[in-house]
């Protein structure tokens, strides 16, 4: 595990600008996608002022408990993750986790894109070149959002059940690693060509409490618009808002699998006539216990499942408005 820490540069800080502390948790094995993004990045953090406190990860769930572990020491104002949307998602559970269960304050959340699809940055417009993206850390105002949570577990951008789930479930690291965004691709041909699964029964709850009845073959929970890198499903969706977008796909089999895949590269799902999309504050699902559910890319609960919104907001480092 690395572990380093920034003094003074040399350079001289206006008195009227704090000097803000940062943990950054970073997944090497994301890091190679992008080489030198990360030094580059963290290097206009340091020209801009930030005091930085670097920590890598070297098995999944390092980068939950490395958070967890800044909280509970109080010595940071942001964490940051840099890596892909599973870094991220470790270190919302981990720093949320520790604040609640503690009572103690939390920290802001910083992230620096080095994943395969790094759809938070897209949302965030994070995903940006790294010069920018350090000055960010160092200076940017924090904006808070609203996170999902799914079994308690807790998602930013999407949760999933049905196709992409099984999509996420089936995808050997070793070859997330290699192919990158072609993975997902090859997964979601093998899910298609498996044919048609079960359908799944929903209980969605709008914004004036009234609880729907439906049924579909797959559905998506989305937090913010943007899915899968910058595709959009639910273009009202927005992570500051009081509720989900709930997206679901009413037919099953490959040819349905086929004309969703093909009308979201289009842009076509909301005008859908077999797509339902419905504002919700919470969503329960039911369907054979014990399948996967996908939230920010990897699985994260199974069946069945209750969808709901963490009462508290999270403050996040941004380029703009979420």
């Amino acid at each position: 595990m690395i572990h380093s820490s920034d003094r003074h540069n040399g350079s001289a800080l206006p008195v009227s600008a704090p000097r803000r502390r940062l943990l950054v948790i970073f997944n090497p094995t994301a890091g190679r996608r992008r080489p030198g993004y990360l030094d580059r990045a963290l290097a206009a953090a340091r020209g801009a002022g930030a005091g930085i406190e670097l920590s890598a990860t070297t098995a999944a769930g390092d980068a939950e408990r490395m958070a967890a572990a800044a909280v509970r020491s109080g010595g940071f104002d942001a964490i940051v993750a840099a890596g892909g949307d599973g870094t991220i998602n470790e270190v919302i559970n981990g720093m949320v986790g520790a604040a609640l269960v503690a009572g103690l304050p939390l920290p802001a959340l910083g992230i620096v894109p080095l994943g395969t699809a790094n759809v938070l940055a897209h949302e965030l417009g994070m995903a940006a070149e790294a010069g920018s993206v350090g000055r960010w850390l160092a200076t940017a105002p924090a904006r808070p959002i609203r996170l999902g949570r799914a079994n308690g577990r807790l998602f930013v951008q999407m949760a999933g059940v049905g196709m992409d789930a099984r999509v996420v479930a089936g995808i050997d690291p070793v070859v997330k690693r290699r192919l990158g965004k072609g993975a997902y691709a090859l997964g979601s041909l093998r899910e298609i060509m498996a044919g048609p699964r079960c359908d799944y029964r929903v209980r969605a709850t709008g914004p004036d409490g009234s609880v729907t009845a439906l049924e579909g073959a797959s559905a998506i929970i989305c937090n913010g618009h943007y899915y899968g890198g910058t595709f959009v499903l639910a273009p009202a969706a927005r992570l500051d808002a009081d509720g989900f977008q709930l997206v679901l796909f009413q037919r099953a089999g490959r040819l349905a699998a086929l004309s969703y895949a093909t009308a979201m590269v289009l842009g076509l799902i909301p005008t859908r006539r077999d797509v339902t999309i419905l504002p919700v504050t919470a969503v329960e699902i039911e369907g054979p216990a014990g399948e996967p559910v996908q939230g920010d890319g990897d699985v994260i609960a199974r069946l069945p499942l209750r969808i709901e919104r963490l009462p508290i907001p999270l403050n996040v480092l941004s380029s703009g408005t979420v």
